[in-house]
């Protein structure tokens, strides 16, 4: 006979509610009981990919006060993939893409996606 609450549990783990344009998007949920039963449930680590998973289309030079999430917006039409910009770029922390003038970055297609780059 199986446990329902367990069954429950398992369900709960299996998958999260981001959208799949979130880089949360695959990463699997886990749990853990504190000392008083209370169950928490949390993600798990995201490690961020190597940027030879990544298609790059462009480049863009970084200019005097831009942000990340403009240029986001700009290359990949929305501002909240900035994330993408710093995976495809090896950056761990955002504000390093743009705090070094004339740094180029590359502008990427989406993880493991094929295309031919300036098609």
């Amino acid at each position: 006979m199986s446990d329902p609450l367990q069954a429950l549990l398992d369900s709960a783990l299996k998958a999260n509610s981001f959208p799949p344009t979130s880089r949360y998007y695959n990463v699997k949920t886990a749990s853990l009981v504190t000392a008083d039963g209370t169950m928490l449930v949390y993600l798990r680590r995201r490690f961020v990919p190597g940027s030879d998973r990544f298609t790059v289309v462009q480049q863009h030079r970084v200019a005097g006060g831009e942000r990340l999430d403009h240029l986001a917006a700009t290359y990949l039409g929305d501002p909240e993939q900035h994330w993408r910009l710093c995976d495809a770029n090896d950056a761990v922390r955002p504000d390093e893409l743009t705090e070094t003038l004339d740094r180029r970055i590359d502008i990427a297609l989406p993880e493991n996606t094929t295309g031919v780059p300036g098609a």
